[in-house]
């Protein structure tokens, strides 16, 4: 067996020469942190392994921060593969905005439960945003060309690269965590292999199973995060019990619960939790409203009903034996609107998108029902510092928040009146281009579509397409002056048909109908049924509520305001991240015993503390790395 060297270079200037037996081969691993090294922001990695270039996850921050992803688009033009690990923001939420704007071409990979329930993620952020304020960085229809362009793999199942990246294969291999979750396993020629896990969980929860490293042990690098590696989390049995707990006292003394949780992810884990209480009658929360709010609810739900192979054995066998679908509720109101939570009676639990309360559902509640002291707020997930969800985890006991609360209004008076003035400005202006333009057109085919006739030289041409006799064409002679010509037809000039690809282009006008308004009849009323004054507009009013018809065209505008919360709310963070803790996570390390080591997307305490952790018990049989971003 000869000696493989690999070449690890962080920032172009660390490296490090490891001697290795793996087999006749000699590659050269370059490993680059975008975003998410030395802190707990979003996930961007490039990995380069000879003239191969992998970018592992593709996050965005909570505040669609473009300056952020300036590192991501200046290796887009030389990326061969995306691989996405999870569906949330923070793994994949720039892939709409890279694709959107022509950064982004090559070919991305996901397990299929990643790519649907990560569209449903950015539906729900986008609309969070758009509902609420102006947000133009990317639309549904770019939301919709990313995700169909991805190629979908199921676990274990194995991608093989091809032009540089000949002899490399990717394999996804469950991870925990959330739906579809991937551990991925990059391989080189067989012999060498990368492994790249971040956010895993080895523990089996209700919906999935945990998981396992058996596989992977001494791979030739390993790529993990040190997120949770100070963090000693509590038993299931003890969360479930203070979430239970939170919940009756609020609920008792008439108070509604607001539960911040995902669009997707996280959230399938909660309300199986809470489905299964409701359903106890020891419990008492049956006589209690419970709802899941965000914008793509129903859509989450009936595709988790369709993906009972990804989750865990115990639903499997459920589902085998009895056809028992566990996203069935009786109990859980999928709401897509206020409106649809206003209707709920009082005391309620509702589960809300966005777990940042930055944007969306989760922020306009928390401002309705933060300065009630009977209500509760429960935060289930840590997101990064510059969040409202984080300052009230960080500061559990503040008292008062200076906040903006934005909305989108409709326009009306002046601001009605100059937008309309604007758009029919805009339109007249299309009209005329569009006039001028088609006038452009029609000269250009006619002058293309005349034929010059030959002429015989010495043959005089004849004037007209008719062929005239000797009578007709002979000269008039009198006294008076003829005023004009006289020609033996009326002129006709033949219309040139325009075609494209598809054939002869159909002018629209030509098949339409004039608009026949239809007019009721005058409502006949007895004179003992005259309406009072100003009861008629009352009827209006009271019509258009029960019919729920509102004009979609109407403008808006996005209004921020300045206000002054006094929290009185009960504030609790309940952590169902769904990570693995600091004991697993050092025990997993020590079962793997990597030969290279790189430590990403911690805090720099938690990095730094794994890192020792590693060097004193010899968990890393080569060096190990702690990047920070731009490293």
């Amino acid at each position: 067996m000869a000696i493989i060297i690999i070449k690890l270079v962080l920032r172009a200037t660390i490296s490090l020469w490891a001697n290795i037996t793996c087999g006749d081969m000699t590659s050269i691993i370059k490993f680059t942190a975008l975003q998410g090294a030395l802190d707990e922001g979003p996930l961007a990695y490039h990995l380069q392994i000879d003239d191969f270039n992998l970018l592992l996850d593709c996050g965005w921050d909570e505040d669609f921060t473009e300056e952020k992803l300036q590192p991501l688009i200046s290796v887009c033009g030389k990326l061969d593969a995306v691989l996405l690990t999870y569906p949330d923001l923070y793994h994949l939420g720039a892939i709409p905005y890279l694709v959107g704007k022509g950064h982004l071409t090559c070919p991305v990979y996901a397990t299929m439960p990643v790519n649907k329930m990560g569209q449903l993620f950015m539906y729900d952020l986008y609309l969070s945003r758009h509902n609420y304020e102006e947000f133009d960085l990317f639309t549904l229809d770019d939301i919709d060309n990313a995700f169909d362009k991805m190629v979908t793999l199921k676990y274990s199942q194995t991608v093989s690269f091809s032009g540089t990246g000949q002899g490399i294969r990717a394999i996804p291999l469950a991870a925990g965590h959330m739906i579809g979750g991937a551990i991925w396993r990059i391989v080189k020629d067989g012999d060498e292999d990368i492994v790249y896990a971040v956010d895993f969980n080895h523990k089996k929860e209700r919906h999935l199973n945990g998981c396992s490293f058996d596989a992977l042990s001494r791979p030739s690098l390993l790529i993990t995060d040190a997120f949770n590696a100070n963090v000693q989390q509590e038993k299931r049995r003890d969360k479930d019990g203070r979430l239970l707990t939170e919940m009756i006292q609020a609920l008792r003394r008439k108070g509604n619960v607001l539960v911040a949780v995902d669009t997707a992810g996280r959230s399938l884990e909660l309300i199986q939790l809470l489905e299964t209480l409701w359903r106890n009658p020891e419990s008492g929360l049956m006589v209690y409203s419970i709802a899941l709010l965000n914008n793509v609810c129903y859509n989450v739900l009936e595709f988790a009903k369709s993906q009972m192979e990804w989750m865990s054995d115990k639903i499997i066998r459920s589902f085998e034996d009895k056809r028992n679908n566990p996203f069935n509720f009786r109990h859980i109101k999928c709401c897509h609107t206020m409106a649809d939570v206003d209707q709920l009676p009082e005391p309620k639990v509702v589960l809300t998108s966005v777990p940042d309360l930055q944007s969306g559902f989760s922020r306009e509640l928390f401002v309705r029902w933060c300065e009630n002291p009977q209500n509760s707020i429960i935060l289930t997930s840590q997101t990064s510092s510059s969040t409202l969800s984080r300052q009230l985890i960080d500061s559990p006991s503040v008292k008062q928040l200076h906040i903006n609360v934005k909305s989108r209004v409709k326009l009306d008076g002046e601001e009605l009146a100059e937008y309309h003035k604007k758009k029919m400005e805009e339109k007249m202006e299309e009209e005329r281009l569009r006039a001028e333009h088609e006038d452009q057109e029609d000269s250009e085919s006619e002058l293309s579509d005349e034929e010059p006739e030959a002429h015989i030289p010495g043959e005089k041409q004849d004037q007209h397409d008719l062929l005239l006799t000797n009578t007709h064409t002979k000269s008039r002679s009198g006294f008076f002056k003829q005023a004009k010509k006289m020609f033996p037809m009326f002129p006709y000039v033949e219309e040139v048909l325009k075609w494209d690809q598809y054939g002869e282009i159909i002018k629209l006008e030509n098949f339409q109908f004039s608009e026949v308004k239809l007019v009721d009849p005058p409502l006949q009323m007895a004179p003992s049924l005259e309406l009072e004054p100003g009861r008629a507009e009352e009827i209006m009013e009271v019509d258009e509520e029960v019919t729920g018809v509102e004009d979609d065209n109407i403008p808006t505008k996005c209004v921020a305001t300045p206000r002054t919360l006094n929290i009185a709310a009960k504030i609790v963070y309940i952590d169902f991240e769904g990570r693995s803790d600091n004991k697993s996570v050092k025990e997993l390390l020590e079962k793997m015993k990597p030969r290279q080591l790189i430590l990403i997307h911690g805090t720099q305490d938690s990095t730094m503390s794994l890192a020792k952790y590693c060097r004193d018990n010899e968990v890393c049989l080569g060096e190990i790395f702690t990047p920070g971003v731009g490293e």
